[in-house]
């Protein structure tokens, strides 16, 4: 029996950079709070996405959330578009149908 994977929803990505971006809002105290964040962010994208590119994605969004000042960049929210509308566009084109 297999199980099939609920698609990802673009509401949790943005959510998901949102908690990323809220270390921002206390300004010394939100980076010391990022050495807790990174790696549970990168385990729940890995889980959220699985496979190569969440296993990518997670070493990305690791490195993003563990150094300053690079919470601005919406990884989640990336991966959820490239996934959804780049993908589709692209599998589109080879094969119009």
């Amino acid at each position: 029996m297999t199980t099939q994977k609920k698609p990802v929803s673009l509401l949790f990505c943005l959510l998901m950079d949102l908690a990323g971006y809220a270390s921002f809002a206390i300004p010394v105290l939100g980076e010391f709070s990022d050495i807790i964040w990174a790696p549970v962010s990168a385990l729940i994208f890995y889980k959220t996405f699985g496979g190569w590119k969440g296993a990518f994605g997670a070493v990305f969004n690791f490195v993003e959330e563990i150094f300053p000042g690079l919470d601005f960049i919406p990884s989640f929210t990336i991966t959820w578009l490239f996934k959804n509308i780049v993908s589709r566009y692209k599998s589109f084109a080879i094969n119009p149908s």
